[in-house]
């Protein structure tokens, strides 16, 4: 199946051959024919499964339709509702790639800037409006949003939305929108609130599943190194003079841990930045871009800020700590592998850690490989792991259960081709 083979109009084909993309991700091959039928939608893909393109190439073409039958109006025909700022800044550049060749007017909005722009955006007349929940419920609020036009309404990465408490937000902001309209639903889990939710919105949905939540990429070479916690921040700087790591993401359970993480790095003369919720909208922005062009090799995240991250052959990815939760892992590493590419994925794991890595193991069901060729291993840790008949390599391992090192460079190689 190639793109197109889905009934594309000539526009959009070009703009996808500009971009270097010719065959669809399979999230992109059920959803782009369902979406063109006007149907609702409801999509459980984790990230990186090609979320952004299934629903947005499907809208310019059915936008595109309008311009040429509808009656020209200034208020809003699609709306692309987004939990953080990061990711409808690239909902946007994704909308602004695949549309390039069709000449329809698009603008984000979100918080932690001056409101001026964005309503004199509004007021001068947009076909596709991509939106955080709280600046949008306040300039609709404040009178400037007109929803009337609204035909197509995507809700996305729904489960987020309830993890940063904006349900109640998105509840408001649906409820001002067209009955009759279509729906995209998407999340990464569907826990029983979203459940709700989507029954409450969606009528008649075609559902599209690709790749539960607890499942991690083929593509994606996983490690767990065994480290005390005040080793932490020296193995980091032990795998970082590897230059063969080009750029990598780091990601710390706080926003005081990836400040201290990048203070760490910057003291060895490396170059990073962090990204959290108490940086300026500017700062993160910043960061994000000096990361995407390489001005900065490393970029230390929390989970939120980290959501809809998308960098352009990411092949690694640093579990400084693990989460909490352990569908949370899978979406961290998710960054890497994406499209096909392969990744990285490399965790630190402390004895007070033992039990999170074990909970991940036994989510995706898969046996994490111990790294013990490194400076910092500790001989205290035993985690009992998910398969049976499994060791715990550690200094204190008898020899003839030692593993055999692993002879190709584990922590380099090049992403592989899309």
């Amino acid at each position: 199946m190639l793109f197109k083979d889905l009934n594309l109009i000539e526009p959009i084909l070009k703009a996808l051959q500009t971009e270097g993309y010719t065959t669809p991700t399979p999230i992109q091959e059920q959803s782009i024919p369902t979406i063109l039928q006007k149907r609702d939608l409801l999509g459980c893909a984790q990230t990186g499964t090609g979320k952004t393109a299934a629903f947005a190439i499907p809208m310019i073409q059915l936008l595109a339709e309008d311009l040429v039958s509808g009656k020209p109006t200034k208020a809003p025909k699609a709306l692309i509702l987004t939990p953080t700022r990061e990711l409808a800044i690239q909902i946007m550049e994704s909308f602004a790639a695949y549309g390039r060749h069709i000449p329809l007017k698009r603008t984000v909005i979100f918080g932690g800037v001056n409101q001026h722009g964005q309503v004199m955006a509004l007021q001068k007349g947009i076909d596709i409006l991509i939106a955080t929940p709280g600046r949008l419920l306040d300039l609709m609020n404040q009178g400037y949003v007109d929803f009337r036009s609204i035909q197509i309404f995507v809700l996305d990465e729904a489960d987020r939305m309830l993890d940063m408490g904006f349900v109640n937000d998105v509840k408001k902001i649906i409820a001002k929108l067209p009955i009759k309209r279509q729906t995209l639903f998407f999340s990464a889990t569907m826990p029983n609130e979203i459940q709700s939710l989507a029954n409450t919105i969606l009528t008649n949905p075609k559902k599209v599943e690709v790749t539960p939540v607890s499942s991690t990429a083929e593509t994606i070479d996983q490690s767990v190194f065994f480290v005390d916690k005040k080793n932490k921040n020296a193995l980091l700087i032990h795998l970082l003079k590897n230059k063969e790591i080009k750029r990598v993401l780091v990601f710390t359970r706080t926003k005081h841990g990836a400040d201290k993480v990048v203070k760490v790095l910057e003291a060895a003369g490396v170059k990073s930045a962090a990204i959290h919720g108490n940086k300026s909208q500017n700062a993160r922005q910043n960061a994000l871009q000096n990361f995407k062009n390489s001005v900065i090799r490393v970029l230390v995240a929390t989970d939120i800020a980290a959501r809809g991250i998308d960098v352009d052959d990411l092949t690694h990815v640093i579990n400084y700590e693990l989460p909490e939760v352990p569908e949370t892992y899978v979406h961290r590493i998710g960054r890497t592998g994406r499209a096909g590419n392969a990744g990285i994925a490399l965790a630190f794991c402390d004895s007070e850690e033992k039990l999170l890595l074990r909970d991940i193991q036994k989510l995706t069901g898969k046996q994490i490989p111990v790294r013990v060729d490194h400076p910092y291993p500790i001989a205290t840790v035993q985690v009992e792991l998910k398969e049976p008949h499994q060791h715990n390599f550690g200094t204190n391992t008898p020899k003839n259960h030692a593993p055999k090192p692993n002879k190709k460079k584990w922590y380099g190689g090049k992403p592989a081709a899309k």
